[in-house]
């Protein structure tokens, strides 16, 4: 191998899509097909920048599907298929007053009972969830849960994930799919034609 060609091969991979920090589009590629979607960069950058960085790092590779809602929504992100849950890094600034609505087919960041406590996980929303977004009203502040991208290609497969039959799994009571459904990775992509 000639003396330079690993530097040539590092320089080439940090080039190709796959670690792009600036993705305006991801593919996640599932056991059950895969589901293309754009990032809303430009208003939540913290949590698309957030997404980006597990992604590249290979955080989401062989995940599952470990909460399923039909009708409802599908989150990924923070378990393998035995359960073992990887471990986030710290917690994004919460961005859900960003104007971006919980509607069919966005990507939203999973959180705790604090508004700032999203770390890896995410969900996709099957229907409009408008109880899942941030509104202000008489009694104050509602914080919601920040939508930072949508499904562009792939809703059809986000729809089959939501039809699974579930149970207990793990450490959760319910809402689990029977047979996995695994998140094989996550990586940037092209823009889809016509999108």
């Amino acid at each position: 191998m000639p003396k330079h060609a690993g530097a040539i091969i590092s320089f080439f991979l940090v080039m190709t899509p796959a670690f792009a920090a600036d993705a305006t589009h991801t593919k996640i590629q599932t056991s059950m097909g895969d589901i293309v979607v754009k990032l809303y960069a430009d208003k939540a950058p913290a949590s698309a920048a957030n997404f980006l960085q597990y992604a590249k790092s290979g955080h989401y590779d062989r995940t599952i599907f470990h909460r399923v809602v039909k009708g409802y929504v599908i989150q990924g992100g923070g378990f393998s298929k035995y359960f073992n849950q990887r471990s986030p890094h710290e917690p994004i600034a919460y961005e859900g007053d960003n104007g971006l609505k919980n509607i069919r087919g966005t990507l939203a960041m999973a959180r705790g009972d604090k508004p700032g406590s999203a770390q890896a996980q995410w969900f996709i929303n099957l229907r409009d969830n408008p109880k899942l977004d941030h509104r202000v009203t008489d009694l104050g502040t509602i914080y919601g849960y920040v939508v930072f991208g949508r499904v562009v290609e792939g809703m059809d497969v986000a729809d089959a994930i939501g039809a699974v039959a579930t149970s207990e799994g793990g450490p959760f009571d319910a809402e689990v799919p029977v047979e996995p459904v695994v998140i094989i990775r996550v990586d940037a992509t092209e823009r889809p034609p016509g999108e």
